[in-house]
């Protein structure tokens, strides 16, 4: 069943619309959805290496502005739209607790927080609902999605037939470790 996903998420991935979606999964990654862009990026690149670059910057420009609407959503509609997607995730003290630490640390939680796997919509919402100015914070998120998205996409580009092989062989493997770095990250919001 995996392998069949796999191979229509491939598929999918090599289509003229897949670009698109990226895009659009960053946006959504950024603000409310809980799937990282990654999901897609990764088929997207190992089907079209060539393309690796473009590829990361529809998910870096995508993720940023998904960043601005999760700043908007903290700043103006905290009650109203952040606190009951912070309680969907059971995330309620971790938003308390980014707020503080963005009035202790500003610029270095965006920095450091949007290359882990902690979810970035976290940093966004926080960010806005600390009124961490919007600047600054569109600069970081630039640079930290950059990094992540543009490692992930030149890895990939150099390394695509190992990576794939590896992948297409141990696609539970993948899956799972998939899975544990999310739920690791999910976890980590607890402690943060």
């Amino acid at each position: 069943m995996l392998d069949r996903l796999y191979a229509r998420v491939r598929a999918h991935a090599a289509g003229p619309s897949a670009p698109f979606w990226l895009g659009a999964l960053a946006f959504s990654e950024a603000s409310f959805f809980p799937l990282p862009p990654e999901v897609l990026l990764i088929p997207m690149v190992l089907a079209n290496r060539a393309n690796a670059w473009r590829y990361a910057v529809i998910a870096t420009l995508g993720s940023v502005a998904g960043g601005i609407l999760g700043w908007y959503i903290g700043a103006v509609l905290l009650d109203l739209v952040a606190k009951p997607i912070v309680h969907f995730y059971h995330a309620d003290a971790t938003l308390l607790s980014l707020q503080e630490k963005f009035r202790q640390w500003g610029v270095w939680i965006v920095l450091i927080k949007g290359l882990t796997p902690v979810p970035y919509k976290f940093v966004t919402i926080a960010s806005g609902a600390a009124h961490f100015a919007l600047v600054p914070f569109v600069l970081a998120s630039l640079v930290t999605r950059g990094v992540r998205f543009f490692l992930v996409a030149g890895l990939l580009k150099r390394f695509g037939a190992p990576i794939e092989t590896f992948i297409e062989k141990r696609l539970p493997l993948v899956c799972g470790a998939f899975a544990v770095l999310l739920i690791a990250g999910i976890i980590a919001l607890a402690y943060v």
